[in-house]
């Protein structure tokens, strides 16, 4: 295969990250001669954002891979449904909805999501919540095994969801039902329990990998795994 035939890889974040974060997955991937494009993930709603990512992919000549880390599981889930050049989809530790799952119901299918009681609102003009991790509790809830002075940083620019999004239910064909799907697990997840990860995996008979204590962002801890299972979908 030479590098001009290899798929376009887009990198989808979630809440309480930003597009900066996938650096060292991105750095492993352009190695490989792949197109890398980090998506800016508005964070406002699953339709909205979406289609934001869908007109990215529409603007993409050849093929695709698309990832999804966390709620970016959500919109790439939505975003592939009918494109025609998305060959296949990665979730890192990421939701693969089915019609009327939201993230707030996915994460709390089973125990062990302290997301909640870690959340900070912020009241925007239109009456909608933007929530963010406390900045002091960042480390232990998202990013336990990414070190202090990195997670200091991922706080401190971490972009916001709103509460809206978290509880929007995801509509309609869902692109995990019709494309080959690669699921990541982070074993020692605080967002979303491992054992839904499983769960969303089996749903969609998809390859899954674990890794065992891996936080939530495990596309920062362990950019390795991330970047290896991406290169396999790829040759899917």
């Amino acid at each position: 295969m030479s590098e001009n035939s290899k798929p376009a890889v887009v990198l989808v974040h979630g809440a309480f990250a930003e597009s900066g974060g996938w650096g060292p997955v991105a750095q492993r991937l352009l190695v490989r001669g792949h197109r890398v494009i980090a998506a800016a993930n508005p964070l406002r709603s699953v339709a909205y954002d979406a289609a934001q990512v869908r007109a990215l992919v529409d603007s993409i000549e050849g093929r695709v891979v698309l990832v999804g880390h966390s709620y970016g599981g959500m919109v790439i889930s939505k975003a592939a449904a009918g494109a025609t050049n998305v060959t296949s989809l990665v979730y890192v530790a990421g939701f693969a909805p089915e019609e009327g799952d939201s993230a707030v119901t996915l994460s709390g299918k089973y125990p062990g999501s302290t997301l909640a009681e870690t959340l900070r609102p912020v009241v925007l003009p239109d009456g909608n919540q933007d929530m963010y991790v406390a900045q002091e509790l960042y480390r232990q809830q998202f990013a336990a095994d990414v070190p202090e002075e990195t997670t200091r940083i991922m706080a401190a620019t971490q972009r916001p969801i709103t509460l809206a999004a978290l509880n929007e239910p995801a509509e309609g064909e869902q692109a995990w039902q019709t494309l080959p799907s690669f699921f990541l697990i982070a074993e020692a997840d605080k967002n979303i329990p491992a054992a839904a990860h499983h769960f969303m995996a089996e749903r969609a008979d998809g390859e899954a990998v674990s890794v065992d204590g891996a936080s939530h962002a495990v596309f920062a801890s362990h950019p390795d795994r991330v970047a290896d299972l991406v290169l396999r979908a790829a040759d899917a």
